[in-house]
């Protein structure tokens, strides 16, 4: 009687272990290419990584400026315009890309102080009900062109 249940015991924290958390979804390769007019929003750029299940991205907030707004550039009957989006899907163990062309953050009034740190901290709103925060790198205008992963690269330390 004891060697199935001397089994059992030994096997239960393998089985356990193999339950694991579930793969979050997560943000990455975040920056703000800031605006040349204090008057105009900037952009903001970022990767969505999903987890294990389909999640929604809901909004964006940050202390550091006036208002963040998620916009997506399309095409209509031949001219380039933005609509805003209420919401982005991040399907599970997919990408959603927020680039230069395509979907991005307009955001206004970034404040002196994010400048000046070369950084700002966003919060993502999930549906799920997390909230994860993401510090941005701020581009200057002159340096919008830059490779992100050189930039990126400069500043991992801050």
């Amino acid at each position: 009687m004891r060697g199935p249940l001397a089994l059992i015991a030994l096997m239960a924290p393998l089985a356990l272990s193999a339950c694991g958390d579930p793969a979050p979804t997560y943000i990455d390769q975040a920056w703000v290419r800031l605006s040349p007019g204090k008057d105009t929003p900037s952009a903001g750029y970022f990767v969505a990584h999903g987890g294990d299940a389909d999640t929604q991205l809901r909004g964006v907030l940050t202390d550091y400026a006036l208002k963040v707004e998620m916009h997506e550039s399309v095409e209509q009957n031949g001219m380039m315009t933005m609509k805003p989006l209420s919401s982005v899907d991040i399907p599970a163990k997919g990408t959603v890309a927020f680039a230069p062309g395509g979907k991005h953050l307009m955001i206004w009034g970034v404040n002196d102080t994010a400048i000046g740190r070369g950084k700002m901290q966003l919060t993502f709103l999930l549906s799920n009900g997390d909230r994860l925060l993401v510090d941005a790198v701020i581009r200057k205008p002159e340096a919008a062109g830059a490779p992100a992963a050189m930039d990126m690269g400069n500043h991992s330390g801050h």
